[in-house]
C-alpha cells in the first residue's frame, strides 16, 4: 500500500513514519510533505496514493484547502492536535481522526478499519458482478422504445452506441449518429443493459464496447475515451475506475 504523509513538523512526521512502518512493513511511504502548497503540487503531478495521513493546521493554512486544488478520492486519516475539526474532516474522505500524540494502537486500529472497508466493498462489488452476469438472472432489454417526431420507433440494443446525460436529459445515440431523448435515468439504463456490452464510464456516459474507438492515457492516471459516432465532449474515466474498466474491456 502506497501512503503519503502531510505534516509540517519534522519530528512529528518522522515519528508518524516509524509508527506506520511498525504497524505494517508492507506500507511504502511515497512522500512526506510539509505544507499545503507542497502537498497540492505533489498531488497534481503524481498518481494518488492508497492512503493519506494528513495534519490539519499546516504552516501555510488548513489542509482542507488542498481538496480545493487537487482531486483526492483516496481515504484520508487526519492526525491533529486539535479536536474542533473532526466534523469538517469527515466531509473530506476521512476514515479516522487521530489526536496527537498519535498512539500506536490508535494508528493500527485506523489501518485495520481501512482494511475492513476495502474487504467489504471489494466483496460487495464482486458479488454484484457475479449476480449481474448470471445467465437468465436479469432480463436485459433487447429493444428500447424512443420517440421520433410524432411517432415511436424501437432501437435494438446492438444498434446503440452510447447513452449520455446532458442538461437533466438522457439521450440515446445509435451507431448511425441519430440521437433520441429517453425518459429514463442512466442508473435505470445501466440496470437494463447487458454489462458485457455496456459500461458506465462516469456519471454522464454509458457506452457500448462497439462504440469505443480509442483509449488514451490522460493526466493523473486517468483515461480519455474516444467514441464513434464522435462527440464534442471529453469522456474521462477516473483514476479509481481505470482498473475495473480495463478488466471489462479485456473480458
Amino acid at each position: 500500500m502506497k501512503v503519503i504523509i502531510i505534516e509540517d513538523e519534522k519530528p512529528a512526521a518522522e515519528k508518524l513514519r516509524k509508527a506506520i512502518v511498525q504497524a505494517d512493513k508492507n506500507i511504502a511511504i511515497e512522500a512526506v510533505l510539509g505544507s499545503v502548497q507542497a502537498a497540492t503540487a505533489w498531488l497534481q503531478q503524481n498518481p494518488l496514493p492508497d492512503l493519506i495521513f494528513m495534519d490539519i493546521e499546516l504552516t501555510d493554512g488548513l489542509s482542507f484547502t488542498i481538496f480545493e486544488n487537487a482531486t483526492i478520492t483516496c481515504p484520508v486519516i487526519f492526525t491533529t492536535a486539535f479536536d474542533e475539526y473532526w466534523q469538517e474532516a469527515f466531509e473530506h474522505n476521512s476514515i479516522d481522526y487521530l489526536l496527537k500524540p498519535v498512539k500506536q494502537e490508535k494508528l493500527e486500529g485506523a489501518l485495520q478499519k481501512l482494511e475492513k472497508l476495502k474487504q467489504f466493498f471489494t466483496g460487495s462489488f464482486q458479488q454484484l458482478q457475479q449476480w449481474r452476469q448470471q445467465p437468465g438472472q436479469i432480463p436485459y432489454k433487447k429493444r428500447f422504445l424512443v420517440k421520433r417526431g410524432m411517432d415511436y420507433i424501437t432501437v435494438r440494443a446492438e444498434e446503440i452506441a452510447y447513452f449520455y446525460a446532458t442538461h437533466k436529459l438522457v439521450c440515446l445515440v445509435d451507431s448511425k449518429g441519430q440521437k433520441f431523448i429517453l425518459d429514463k435515468s442512466l442508473a435505470d439504463l445501466e440496470k437494463e443493459t447487458d454489462p458485457a456490452q455496456f459500461y458506465r464510464l462516469n456519471r454522464k456516459f454509458l457506452v457500448s464496447i462497439q462504440a469505443i474507438k480509442k483509449i488514451k492515457t490522460y493526466p493523473k492516471s486517468k483515461l480519455l475515451i474516444e467514441v464513434d459516432p464522435p462527440l464534442d465532449e471529453e469522456i474521462i474515466v477516473s483514476q479509481e475506475n481505470v482498473s475495473a474498466f480495463k478488466e471489462w474491456v479485456g473480458n
